[in-house]
Order: C-alpha cells, then sequence, then structure tokens
C-alpha cells in the first residue's frame, strides 16, 4: 500500500468512526538499543490535529491512527492526583470561565518566573475539575476541532495508562513545570511511578524540560527518560539555581555526554535539527543526531504539524494571500520524510496518522 492510500485509509476509518476500531501493528517496546528501527510515532497530545489535545476523544484517535506512544503533559490537583492538560493554567482549554461557582478562583500566580493569570489545576479537587469540559486551545487554527468542544473531560493519567494498555500502545508522559509544584508540595514524580508501577508499565518514555527531576527519576525507575531541549533557552531549575548555562550547552558533545549519564534520549525542537533562516526557510542540518547517536541517545524531534503556519518555508504550500493559507495543510510528510532520513529516532506528530504513513512508506 502506498503512502498516500495508508494515510488516506487510516485517517477516514477515524474521522468517520470517532473510536478505536483498529490498532496497527506498534514497533517493539521503548529502549536505548533501537538503532535501526524504524521512528517511533507518537501521538502528540493524543491526535490534536483533530481532537482536542490532552481528552480520551483526542488519544483514541492517536491510536486508531497508529501511534506508538500517546503523550499527556502532566500536571498536579489540589489532591495531589494528576491529570492532562498542557498547562496548570487551564482557562485555554477548558469551560471554566462559564462556571460561576469558580469565579472566585481566578488569579495570577508566578509559574517558572513568569506571570500567569487564569484558573489553576493546583486550585481544585480532582471531583471539580471532572465537572468542567475540554475545548479546543486553538481553534482559529484548528477550528474543526471546536466541533467537539464540551464532550470530553478532563482525564487522569490513570485513565490515559489504561487506555494505553487496552489497545497495546506506549504512554510518553511528560511533568509540566516540575521545580514549581514542587515549590507549593505537590511534586509530580511520586504520583507518576505509582501509577506506571501500578499497572505495571513497560511500554514508556518519561520526559522533562528541565534536569533535577530526571536525574531523580533515574535511580527510581528503569524506563528510558528523555531530555527536552527547546531551540533557545534554558532548564527551568538551571535558572532557578542561578546557573549561567544553557540548552545551547546541552547539545555540545560534552553536554550530551552529561545527559547520557541519566537519560536515554533527548526530545529536540526540530530547528536543532534543521536550523530556519529569518524567513522560516530551512538551512543545512546540524550534526546534532549523529553526535546524539555516538552517546547512544535516541532522538526524538518536536513538532510534527500539518499546517502552513506551523511547517518551515520551503514546505508550505498554497496561495499565502489567501484567507485558509495559515491552517492549510503543506508538505508536512515532505518535511517529515526529511527528518527521517537525517536518521532521528521518533517524531511527536500532532496528525499521527500522517506520522505513521511516512514511517511507514519508508524503503525497508
Amino acid at each position: 500500500m502506498t503512502t498516500r492510500r495508508l494515510f488516506a485509509s487510516v485517517l477516514a476509518a477515524v474521522l468517520a468512526g470517532g473510536t478505536v476500531a483498529v490498532v496497527l501493528t506498534q514497533t517493539p517496546s521503548a529502549t536505548a538499543e533501537r538503532r535501526g528501527q524504524a521512528p517511533v510515532v507518537i501521538g502528540h497530545r493524543g491526535a490534536s490535529a483533530h481532537r482536542p489535545e490532552h481528552t480520551l476523544l483526542s488519544y483514541e484517535a492517536a491510536i486508531a491512527m497508529g501511534a506508538d506512544y500517546i503523550e499527556p503533559d502532566l500536571v498536579s490537583t489540589k489532591d495531589h492526583v494528576l491529570v492532562a492538560r498542557h498547562e496548570n493554567e487551564i482557562s485555554g482549554t477548558t469551560d471554566v470561565a462559564a462556571h460561576p461557582e469558580f469565579a472566585d478562583r481566578r488569579t495570577t500566580k508566578a509559574v517558572d518566573g513568569r506571570p500567569v493569570t487564569g484558573w489553576f489545576t493546583e486550585d481544585f479537587t480532582l471531583a471539580e475539575l471532572k465537572t468542567l469540559r475540554a475545548r479546543e486551545r486553538v481553534p482559529d487554527l484548528r477550528p474543526g476541532n471546536t466541533a467537539f468542544d464540551g464532550l470530553a473531560e478532563i482525564p487522569t493519567f490513570e485513565e490515559v495508562v489504561q487506555l494505553a494498555q487496552r489497545h497495546g500502545v506506549g504512554v510518553y508522559p511528560e511533568t509540566k513545570h516540575p521545580t514549581y509544584f514542587d515549590s507549593i508540595g505537590l511534586s509530580l514524580e511520586e504520583p507518576l511511578l505509582e501509577v506506571l508501577n501500578r499497572h505495571h508499565v513497560r511500554k514508556a518514555y518519561i520526559q522533562s524540560f528541565e534536569t533535577a527531576n530526571l536525574r531523580e527519576l533515574r535511580g527510581r525507575t528503569r524506563l528510558p527518560l528523555i531530555q527536552l531541549i527547546t531551540a533557545g533557552g534554558a532548564p527551568y531549575d538551571w535558572v532557578a539555581a542561578g546557573s549561567t548555562r544553557t540548552y545551547d550547552d546541552m547539545v555540545t558533545p560534552d553536554g550530551l555526554r552529561e545527559v547520557a549519564r541519566y537519560a536515554a534520549g533527548i526530545g529536540v525542537d526540530t530547528r536543532r535539527v534543521v536550523p530556519v533562516d529569518g524567513a522560516g526557510a530551512t538551512l543545512p542540518p546540524t550534526t546534532l543526531v549523529q553526535d546524539a547517536h555516538r552517546r547512544r541517545l535516541e532522538v526524538h524531534v518536536w513538532t510534527i504539524r500539518n499546517e502552513n503556519s506551523q511547517l518551515p518555508a520551503d514546505y508550505r504550500r498554497g496561495n499565502p494571500a489567501g484567507p485558509v493559507y495559515p491552517r492549510a495543510t503543506g508538505d508536512v510528510a515532505g518535511w517529515l520524510s526529511r527528518l527521517v532520513e537525517l536518521g532521528i529516532d521518533g517524531a511527536f506528530c500532532d496528525d499521527p496518522a500522517m506520522g505513521r504513513a511516512v514511517v511507514a512508506g519508508r524503503p525497508s
């Protein structure tokens, strides 16, 4: 079956049914020894190109589209239960503002050194959060997803794990703002490991943009850890400690050698692999993939998105003057294929069906 036909058949089945009907063959369990295997497809916040992110609707769609792993970002409730939300501030991803009983909980907090105003998961019990309903975070970019607004609850991490295990896929949790949650007495690592251990999860990666919690986890779990690396800036735990080191230091040969002491891989902004110029056009690739592989580190890239506005300029398609150009689908398959050719080991995809089609279409 061609890549185009595979993608079309998977996507049509999911969009028509909306539930998991078929689970495609999954790649082997996570391991730092996977050199030479096909890259893993990670359902980024589920299938967030097609359903509101971090909902069971989104995770179910990702599984049906062939994701190897589904990715929940984890934050804590007031009663110390982990739930899947992109951020602990939830005004953009739920209908909390429409609940007058919670109006007095709107506040401003300093999260990772920056003021944030809204409603925060740590100010709600799980029972209270379950009265809210999810909504599309970027409706202008993905207006079709708004059809699902109000249908889904906020899922717990345990519910995501149970869904993954029922369908034989892995989980790829991210601990969000671990330094912040430590500071308010709601550490993320203990409940994370408790859920994973209680359900005997073996197919998983654990990721973080910070370093201290990954080092802590290294001594407490054998599951592979992924150090997340942005295109700029620094891990907040380094910033909080007064360090002048940045993510740029982390991707040097010495930095990667240090990461390899506690992590099985790195999860990097695609611009760390293929930089772009001021106009957004791609530049020659870096040596990061090869450098990381020399230190036996996997390289997973984020985020592969379909829309022109989310792609490098040379992979955008259509008329830039058209009103729907920013959200129109570009040559996302060509972009991901380029990254696969450079040797990446996995990709976070908003559209896992496209990711699966590209990976399945690789010559053996």
